[in-house]
């Protein structure tokens, strides 16, 4: 790890970002916001998960977005590739190893709320880790019992919230049930999502969370709704359909999120 820290300050050539932002599918639009850009792939980075999911670039980009210095992994690995929880293990703590101290998570989600249509965004406030798996299995010592009761941390909530307000953007808040996927999921599992609470659902976030908290980096995040849930419209899922509905929220995410590091 200490060869990617090094390379990657050598590359960021004294930029030092203390925000961090990871992107879902089909919102690599968000990357364009970015100015003086740093890019390297993820193969440049030994250890690095390269994503076989389309929609996901698979690179680190560096820059300013507005007057704040910001990293951005433009795609992530994913549980159900290769049935590994602990897959963005390595990217994050090197981001933590970099000085990052909060890490902003976006993903695109399913909605389980007719009154939360496709292109919305919503602000993650809590989960529910509906697929059981945890990246912190293996880890030794006291320090693997993250406490999760803020795993999103009320200051960067609060900043989300604001800076929605100041762009005229609505920003709905819910509750996110990870899903292991890949496969989506069915009407029954909805009807029991939303008993239990859920508002979205998506197959990503969770373990980038408790990672991100084991390794003491502050969190919030965000999903862009791309489409109505299983059995609420009749109409089939495809991931056609988030990729091509995800960069319409995208705009809107990447207004607040300019805004909110601003």
């Amino acid at each position: 790890m200490r060869r990617i820290i090094d390379l990657l300050v050598e590359r960021l050539d004294g930029l030092m970002p203390r925000h961090a932002v990871v992107l879902g599918s089909g919102l690599g639009t968000l990357v364009d916001q970015v100015t003086d850009q740093v890019r390297i792939p993820y193969g440049d980075l030994a250890g690095f998960p390269a994503s076989g999911v389309t929609g996901h670039a698979a690179e680190l980009v560096a820059g300013y977005l507005g007057r704040e210095p910001v990293i951005m992994l433009s795609g992530r690995s994913h549980f159900y590739e290769k049935g590994d929880p602990r897959a963005m293990r390595l990217p994050i703590q090197v981001l933590m190893g970099l000085g990052v101290h909060s890490l902003i998570l976006t993903n695109s989600a399913g909605s389980v709320r007719q009154d939360m249509p496709p292109g919305s965004v919503m602000q993650i406030t809590d989960h529910i880790n509906y697929s059981g798996m945890n990246p912190l299995i293996g880890e030794e010592g006291d320090r693997r019992f993250v406490g999760l009761t803020n795993a999103y941390d009320p200051d960067m909530a609060l900043a989300m919230r604001n800076a929605a307000i100041r762009c005229g953007i609505p920003l709905f808040s819910g509750v996110y049930m990870w899903f292991s996927g890949p496969s989506f999921e069915t009407p029954a599992e909805i009807r029991m999502a939303r008993i239990l609470g859920a508002d979205a659902v998506g197959m990503s976030t969770v373990p980038e969370v408790i990672l991100a908290r084991y390794f003491g980096l502050k969190v919030a995040a965000a999903s862009v709704v791309t489409n109505y849930a299983a059995g609420m419209t009749g109409a089939e899922l495809s991931h056609e359909e988030t990729k091509d509905v995800a960069p319409i929220g995208g705009v809107r995410l990447a207004a607040i999120l300019k805004e909110m590091l601003a």
